[in-house]
């Protein structure tokens, strides 16, 4: 890695509000005083231009109102906690949408992003379709339609083969997408070739997404304590700016990456190994690309990126 003290104009392409702050989700799971104290302070820290949204469930937005309090208002994304059962998601999502509209209409939350967790699909026949259809309804007749909402298909055995589908749907209706990378059992962490399809489907359709959960460090590595291999976000980032001159099996081969040498940053751009990305093709991955990845942690990834180079060491 090339160690400097100024921060290359592709490092700051790259991680430019790229880390959504989810404190009050595990493994930290603070309470929202104490996550909003933890944004606060990363909100006038030296690298506060890689701080993203405030991540918050809609059933907790009252409590974060009243947590801020007279703090100068900040920018939020909300999930929108509705019941994942497919029979009662509808009337759900319809409630807890109408909650959010109050929010904004009503509090000084500056919400400006959804992220939906879709139904499980009821029978083997359905698609997520009708569902993006449906939230793309109820988000309209809430007053939310503007802003920008990510949506998360369960990943279960038919995720991967109602990718295509699912992103020529998300794409009719102007929705991103959301990939979960990790959780508490190693089928919950999707392999390369899973997130290599999400990318590739997501990039022919234009879809932006979102990523959350397991993303803590920039490579792929082993994390002996939870015994599970985890994804990193600087690989993700490599294979989307990659993604519309690979084919898939160098994206599986960049995801798999666990050799942070084989990532370089430099004054023409980003490379994995021999494949260069310009700064006007990063630019242009994380407006259309990846947009963001929700981390418990804001510390952790700016600790990881300065060990390696990428970042300068600060006073």
């Amino acid at each position: 890695m090339t160690m400097s003290t100024d921060i290359l104009p592709a490092v700051r392409t790259c991680f430019a509000r790229l880390i959504d702050y989810a404190g009050l989700f595990p493994p930290a799971k603070l309470g929202v005083a104490d996550a909003v104290a933890e944004y606060d302070e990363a909100r006038s820290a030296s690298h506060a231009w890689m701080l993203g949204r405030f991540i918050v469930p809609a059933s907790r937005l009252a409590e974060l109102a009243g947590a801020i309090g007279n703090r100068a208002p900040f920018a939020v994304s909300v999930i929108v906690d509705a019941v994942t059962d497919a029979l009662r998601w509808f009337e759900s999502a319809r409630t807890t949408l109408s909650t959010i509209a109050d929010a904004r209409a009503n509090t000084s939350l500056r919400i400006e992003a959804l992220e939906v967790p879709l139904p499980v699909l009821g029978s083997m026949r359905e698609t997520f379709g009708a569902n993006i259809g449906q939230l793309a309804a109820l988000a309209e007749q809430a007053g939310l339609r503007n802003l920008p909402i990510y949506a998360e298909m369960p990943r279960d055995q038919r995720w991967r083969g109602l990718l295509a589908d699912s992103m020529t749907a998300l794409a009719r209706a102007r929705f991103g997408a959301k990939i979960r990378c990790g959780g508490l059992t190693a089928e919950a962490f999707p392999s390369p070739e899973d997130v290599t399809a999400f990318i590739a489907a997501s990039t022919a359709e234009n879809v932006p997404f979102k990523g959350t959960a397991g993303l803590h460090h920039p490579v792929r590595h082993f994390n002996a304590p939870s015994g599970f291999t985890m994804h990193g976000f600087l690989n993700i980032l490599a294979a989307c700016a990659l993604a519309r001159r690979a084919d898939e099996a160098t994206l599986a081969t960049i995801l798999a990456e666990e050799d942070p040498a084989a990532f370089r940053f430099d004054e023409r751009g980003f490379a994995w190994r021999d494949l260069r990305a310009s700064v006007e093709e990063i630019a242009a991955m994380r407006e259309h690309g990846f947009v963001a990845y929700g981390s418990c942690s804001f510390a952790e990834p700016i600790d990881d990126l300065t060990a390696l180079g990428i970042l300068p060491k600060t006073n």
